[in-house]
C-alpha cells in the first residue's frame, strides 16, 4: 500500500494528461464540423495526432536519456499546452494538423515518462498491484475526458483553454513530489519486419486495431454530427465504444488464455463487422438507444483486438525482444492510425457518415481472412503468459507489464 500510495503524483499526473488528450480529438471533430472543415480535413486532424503520437514514442526515451524524466515531463507538458492554446489563434486545418502533431508528441512523451518512472521505481513485490492500479487510472481517464465533451464549447476560446488547463495541471503533481526521479532507461530498438516475420496474424490484428480505435474516437463525432446526436450524445456515443472496451477485457482475457488466440481474433472480428454493418444500414438516425448500443457492442468486440493480437506476438517472443516487440507493435498500430482518419472522413465526404463503418467492417472482415489463411500455414503457439489488458501509450510499458509478470527484475 505504501509502495501504491508513493505513486500518487504519477497517477494523478497521467489521470490529468488523458483529461486533455482524451478530450481534445472528440472537441477538434466537432469544432472543425462547426466551423466549416470538410470530413477530410477533419480526417487530417486525427491523423496528425498519430503521427505525432509516433514520433512521441520513438524521441522520448532518448529525450529521457539527454534530460532526465522530470525535464522531459515538463517540456511534453509544456508542448501539449501550447497545441491546445494556439487552435483559436491559428485559422485553417493545415495550421490544427500541425498543432495536432505538436500534442501527439507530447502525449506520447507524458505517457513514456511516467511509464519508464514506474518500470524502474516499483519494487519487485509491488510490480502487478502499480501495473493494474497504472491501467485503470488510464481506463478511468479516459473515460472522464468523454464526458468532458458534452460540455465543452466547440471552437471557442474556453474549450481549448480548459484542455490547455489540464496540460499546464498535470505538471503539478510531479513537481511537487519528493520522489527522486528513476535513472535514465536504454531507449528500445525498432525493429518491425522482425515484429512482422515473428507473427504475421499478429501484426495484421495490431493494424486493424489502429484503424479501428483511431477511426472510432477521431471521425466518431463527424459521424454523430451527420446523424444529427446532440454534443451530449455524441459524448455518450463514444464513451459507449469505450465503456464497451472495458466491460470485454475480463472476459476476453480468460477466453484467450483458454483456447486459441487466432479464434479468438476471429469470433471478435466477425462480430465486429456485424456491429459495424448493424450501425451502417440496421439503425436508423433518431434511433439513439440503438446507435449506443451498438458502440456498445463495437467496443466489445473491436477494442480488445489490441491486447489479443499483442499477446498472441508475445507468445512467439523470446524474453529478451519483448521490449523490442512493445516498440514494433506501437509502429504498426500508428501506422494504421495515421491512415485511418483519413480515409474514414474521405468515405463520409464520398458515401455519407455510414460509410465510415462500412469500411471498418471491410477491414475486419480482412482480418478474418487473412487469420484463417495463416491457420492454414501455421500451427498455435502455446499462451506463455496471461492475457492482460495493453494501453497503447507508450514502447515503455512493455517493461513495466514484463516486470509485473515476473519476468525482469531490472
Amino acid at each position: 500500500m505504501a509502495s501504491l500510495l508513493s505513486f500518487t503524483a504519477l497517477f494523478l499526473s497521467i489521470f490529468l494528461v488523458q483529461m486533455g488528450s482524451g478530450s481534445l480529438g472528440p472537441l477538434d471533430a466537432l469544432s472543425g464540423a462547426a466551423i466549416g472543415f470538410s470530413t477530410e480535413e477533419i480526417g487530417l486532424l486525427g491523423s496528425a495526432h498519430f503521427l505525432g503520437f509516433f514520433f512521441g514514442c520513438y524521441v522520448t526515451p532518448r529525450l529521457i536519456g539527454d534530460i532526465g524524466h522530470s525535464r522531459t515531463f515538463a517540456a511534453a507538458a509544456a508542448i501539449g499546452a501550447i497545441g491546445a492554446l494556439l487552435h483559436p489563434v491559428l485559422e485553417g486545418p493545415l495550421y490544427w494538423a500541425m498543432l495536432r502533431v505538436l500534442t501527439g508528441f507530447a502525449i506520447a512523451g507524458a505517457y513514456t515518462v511516467v511509464e519508464s518512472w514506474l518500470q524502474a521505481k516499483t519494487e519487485n513485490q509491488y510490480r502487478g498491484r502499480v501495473y493494474g492500479v497504472f491501467r485503470v487510472v488510464d481506463l478511468v481517464g479516459a473515460i472522464t475526458a468523454q464526458g468532458l465533451i458534452a460540455v465543452l464549447e466547440p471552437g471557442s476560446y474556453v474549450a481549448y483553454n480548459i484542455v490547455a488547463m489540464f496540460c499546464c495541471i498535470c505538471l503539478l503533481p510531479l513537481a511537487l513530489t519528493q520522489r527522486a526521479a528513476p535513472p535514465t532507461p536504454e531507449a528500445p530498438r525498432l525493429q518491425p519486419l522482425k515484429a512482422f516475420r515473428l507473427s504475421p496474424t499478429a501484426i495484421t490484428g495490431i493494424l486493424v486495431a489502429g484503424v479501428t480505435s483511431a477511426g472510432f474516437r477521431m471521425v466518431g463525432p463527424v459521424y454523430g454530427v451527420e446523424n444529427d446526436l446532440t454534443q451530449g450524445q455524441i459524448a455518450v456515443f463514444l464513451a459507449s465504444g469505450m465503456l464497451g472496451g472495458i466491460a470485454a477485457q475480463y472476459p476476453i482475457g480468460w477466453i484467450a488464455d483458454k483456447t486459441d488466440r487466432r479464434m479468438v481474433l476471429l469470433g471478435l472480428s466477425v462480430i465486429a463487422a456485424a456491429s459495424c454493418l448493424g450501425i451502417a444500414y440496421w439503425i436508423t438516425p433518431g434511433a439513439v438507444m440503438a446507435i449506443y448500443l451498438a458502440a456498445f457492442v463495437f467496443g466489445v468486440t473491436a477494442f480488445p483486438i489490441y491486447s489479443v493480437s499483442a499477446a498472441y506476438a508475445n507468445d512467439f517472443a523470446d524474453p529478451d525482444f519483448i521490449v523490442e516487440l512493445s516498440a514494433a507493435l506501437i509502429f504498426f498500430f500508428s501506422l494504421g492510425a495515421i491512415v485511418s482518419p483519413l480515409i474514414s472522413a474521405w468515405l463520409i465526404a464520398l458515401a455519407g457518415a455510414n460509410a465510415m463503418f462500412v469500411f471498418m467492417a471491410v477491414v475486419h472482415l480482412a482480418l478474418v481472412a487473412f487469420t484463417l489463411f495463416r491457420m492454414t500455414r501455421r500451427q498455435s503457439a502455446e499462451p506463455r503468459e496471461p492475457y492482460q489488458y495493453l494501453p497503447r501509450t507508450s514502447m515503455i510499458l512493455a517493461r513495466l507489464r514484463r516486470a509485473a509478470n515476473g519476468g525482469d527484475r531490472a
